[in-house]
C-alpha cells in the first residue's frame, strides 16, 4: 500500500505519463503551483510535490571528504524526502524543506546527464537518484525509475543506481534495461530492519525484490550500510549475508559495500527526540576526521572483519580487494580512511579518483567490454 495520499504538481509538470501513473496508484492530485514549505521532515511523508528542475540537478555525492576515500559517485537529485522513517536518517537532520519532493521533468534531468557524460567520452559516470530520498520508493505514484532506466539505456558511458530500502521491483521488470542499470539495496540486520527501519519494507520482502530483479537481468548492488552495533549483531548480520547472496546470482552483483553508523553530532539529539524509543545513540563513538560521529576503530573492524569472513566465503572468494582483479563484485568500503583499507585487505585505492577508476575497470571488464579499457588519466590517478 502506498504511504502518499495526496500530490501536488505544478502547472508547468502535467504530463501524460506521470497523471497515469498517479491515476493509476489511486493517489488524488491537484494542480497547485505555490505549496506551503514543511518545516519538519516528517509532516511532508504523505504529501507528493511534483516540481520542475531548479539549476542543476547532478552533483557529486555531498559525503564525499578527502581525509577518507570516497566513491566519487555522481548523484542525480530527482527526489527529495521519503516515505520511510528510518531512525539514524540523515534527511531529519538536513532537509529545509519537509515536503516529498520530485523533479516531474525527466527530460531535463537527461539532457544534464548526457551532457556531462559526452564531454567525459571516456570516462564511465556512475548515477545515483538516492541521495535525498529512495529511488523506488514512489516508483508506483510517478513512474520515474522506468523513464530512467529507458533514457540511461542509451547513454554509453553511464550507469544508473537505484537504491532502495523498497520491494517496489514490479513496475521495472519489463523495462528493457541492457544492464546499464543497477538496482541496489540498503540492507541491514532483520534486529536493525525491525527496530529502526521503520514504515520500510521487511528484510524478506527485499530479499525477495532482489531475486525478481536478478531474474529480470539486471546489475545488483548490495550496501550494508550502516551497519549498527547491537546484542547478538555476529548472528544477526552473517545471516543476512548468507541469505542475500542465495537471492541473487554473483555475476549480476556489480558492486558490494561495507559502511558503520555515522551522522554529525548534532542529530544525536534529534535522533532521541523523533525517536524515543531506539537505543542507537548509546554506544560509544567518537568523532571523526570529517566531524562525524561513528564507532570507535576496533569496533568497527570487529564488524568488518566479520562480515568480510561469511562473505567472502558465500561467494567463494578470498580476496576481496578490488585490487587483485576483475572477475568479482566490486567490495568498497563507504566513507573509511586508508588504514581501513590496510588492515583488513591488505591494500587501499590510492585515493578517491583511484577507487572511481577501479569501479570502471570493473564495470568495463565485467559488463561494458564493448566500451574502450578506462584510462587512469581520465580519472585523475
Amino acid at each position: 500500500m502506498t504511504q502518499i495520499k495526496q500530490a501536488m504538481v505544478d502547472s508547468s509538470q502535467v504530463d501524460s505519463e506521470l497523471i497515469s501513473a498517479l491515476n493509476e496508484a489511486g493517489i488524488e492530485y491537484v494542480v497547485q503551483d505555490d505549496v506551503d514549505t514543511q518545516k519538519h521532515y516528517r509532516a511532508g511523508k504523505k504529501n507528493l510535490v511534483v516540481v520542475d528542475k531548479k539549476g542543476d540537478a547532478l552533483d557529486t555525492c555531498a559525503t564525499i571528504s578527502d581525509k577518507y576515500i570516497c566513491c566519487n559517485v555522481k548523484v542525480l537529485k530527482s527526489v527529495s524526502n521519503c516515505p520511510y522513517d528510518c531512525s539514524y536518517c540523515f534527511l531529519q537532520n538536513y532537509l529545509n524543506d519537509g515536503n516529498t519532493k520530485m523533479v516531474g521533468n525527466d527530460k531535463a534531468l537527461i539532457d544534464e546527464v548526457k551532457e556531462t557524460c559526452f564531454k567525459e567520452p571516456n570516462r564511465i559516470f556512475r548515477i545515483g537518484t538516492w541521495e535525498l530520498g529512495d529511488s523506488l520508493a514512489l516508483e508506483r505514484e510517478t513512474g520515474q525509475a522506468q523513464r530512467l532506466i529507458n533514457a540511461f539505456r542509451d547513454i554509453p558511458n553511464a550507469v544508473l543506481e537505484l537504491k532502495t530500502k523498497s520491494d517496489i521491483v514490479d513496475p521495472i521488470l519489463a523495462c528493457d534495461h541492457q544492464q546499464k542499470t543497477v538496482v541496489s539495496w540498503s540492507l541491514n540486520a532483520n534486529t536493525i530492519v525491525e527496530k529502526q527501519e521503520h514504515k520500510t519494507a521487511r528484510l524478506q520482502e527485499r530479499l525477495q525484490a532482489l531475486k525478481k530483479v536478478t531474474d529480470a537481468g539486471y546489475l545488483v548492488g548490495l550496501h550494508l550500510d550502516p551497519m549498527i552495533y547491537f546484542e547478538g549483531w555476529e548472528t544477526d548480520y552473517e545471516s543476512l549475508v548468507r541469505q542475500m547472496i542465495e537471492s541473487t546470482c554473483s555475476s549480476q552483483i556489480a558492486w558490494i559495500s561495507l559502511g558503520s553508523l555515522r551522522f554529525n553530532p548534532e542529530m544525536k539529539k534529534k535522533i532521541e527526540m523523533n525517536f524515543p524509543a531506539s537505543d542507537i545513540t548509546y554506544t560509544e563513538m567518537i568523532r571523526g576526521d570529517d566531524g562525524k560521529m561513528r564507532y570507535p576503530k576496533p569496533l568497527r573492524m570487529r564488524m568488518y572483519r566479520h562480515v568480510m569472513d561469511v562473505l567472502s566465503a558465500a561467494l567463494g572468494y578470498d580476496d576481496l580487494s578490488p585490487q587483485t582483479g576483475f572477475d568479482k563484485p566490486l567490495f568498497y568500503f563507504c566513507m573509511e580512511r586508508w588504514d581501513v583499507w590496510h588492515d583488513l585487505l591488505g591494500s587501499s585505492p590510492t585515493s578517491i579518483q583511484d577507487l572511481d577508476y577501479l569501479f570502471a575497470k570493473s564495470l568495463q571488464a565485467r559488463f561494458f567490454t564493448d566500451l574502450p579499457v578506462p584510462n587512469p588519466i581520465d580519472y585523475g590517478v
